[in-house]
């Protein structure tokens, strides 16, 4: 197993696909990198998927001057980004289109984006790295337990492992938790990577009913209309976060990585470096989890976006 940092920094608002609002660009995206190598986070989560390459480019600019051995690259096979899904190269030119986007040899973890015709990528996946010694670690994402199950037994048949599991697992969507999918990730040594702790800002104190998301953004749409709701649980939070002397953000990420989860962040500010650096040191209690677990199930927020299915 890799030497993972305690949390993983998104690069998906990195692709301008209008899911967080505003625009970004590699200038404004340029000190945020540099302050997240120097901080010692340096394992960066993106896919071809995220703004069609404009993700992938961006942090490829980043990266190039590099020592290979100083970065971690976390990228995906999305099925729907597929040219021609019936090639029987499909697999092969996608993954290698996607090293050439980003100038690298090699992906440090590669993932299955979703069950979209699962078995057969995660077949061709295997097919591929097969008796390969620099093949990545292979992770499955948005998969059920049983899908899991499925793709770890198509990986072993071809002497790999499953090795990673990436779902959306935060205070108001716990389903991956509850389905077993945590445990199964224990028992068998897979490291399960948590995104969407903060719901795209929803549990981060900065949106209320008097201060809502960006109207236009897909976020907004989701999260406005609960926000009466999501107010109660930030409350609680940053009730916390106060006896911890951080901002509200960060006990979000506190309750994932207590979960033994590795929270993947977006980054977007120099500041939310900063705030996943004061995050990853604090340990929440028993008592502080069970509060804010107990406090978000009264709640009752849908939090499962159209791309996904809750976990069961």
């Amino acid at each position: 197993m890799k030497n993972f940092p305690k949390i993983a920094l998104g690069a998906w608002a990195w692709g301008n696909d209008g899911t967080f609002g505003g625009e970004l660009n590699a200038d404004s995206l340029r000190p945020i990198f540099d302050e997240a190598m120097k901080a010692g986070l340096n394992l960066w989560d993106t896919a071809f998927a995220y703004g069609m390459g404009t993700s992938e480019k961006v942090l490829a600019s980043f990266l190039k001057d590099l020592p290979r051995d100083s970065f971690l690259v976390s990228d995906k096979f999305t099925p729907q980004c597929v040219q021609n899904a019936s090639s029987p190269s499909a697999f092969k030119d996608m993954i290698e289109m996607q090293l050439s986007l980003m100038n690298l040899d090699r992906f440090d973890i590669y993932w299955i984006h979703n069950v979209v015709d699962s078995p057969k990528w995660i077949s061709a996946l295997a097919e591929y790295f097969e008796g390969k010694a620099d093949a990545p670690l292979i992770g499955v994402s948005n998969h059920n337990l049983a899908e899991i199950k499925q793709a770890d037994e198509i990986l072993k048949s071809r002497g790999l492992k499953l090795s990673a599991v990436q779902n959306h697992y935060s205070l108001i969507n716990r389903s991956s938790e509850d389905s077993g999918i945590l445990d199964w990730c224990k028992e068998n040594g897979a490291t399960f990577f948590s995104y969407m702790v903060l719901e795209q800002g929803a549990l981060s104190g900065k949106y209320d009913v008097a201060h809502p998301m960006p109207e236009g953004s897909a976020r907004a749409q989701t999260y406005n209309p609960v926000l009466s709701k999501l107010e109660i649980l930030n409350a609680e939070l940053k009730t916390i976060a106060q006896k911890y002397g951080v901002q509200t953000a960060q006990i979000p990420v506190a309750w994932a990585i207590a979960k033994g989860t590795l929270p993947i962040i977006g980054v977007t500010k120099t500041q939310h470096i900063k705030d996943a650096q004061k995050a990853a040191n604090i340990a929440l209690s028993a008592n502080e989890i069970a509060h804010l677990e107990e406090t978000a199930a009264k709640l009752k927020i849908n939090a499962i976006r159209f791309w996904e299915k809750e976990m069961k």
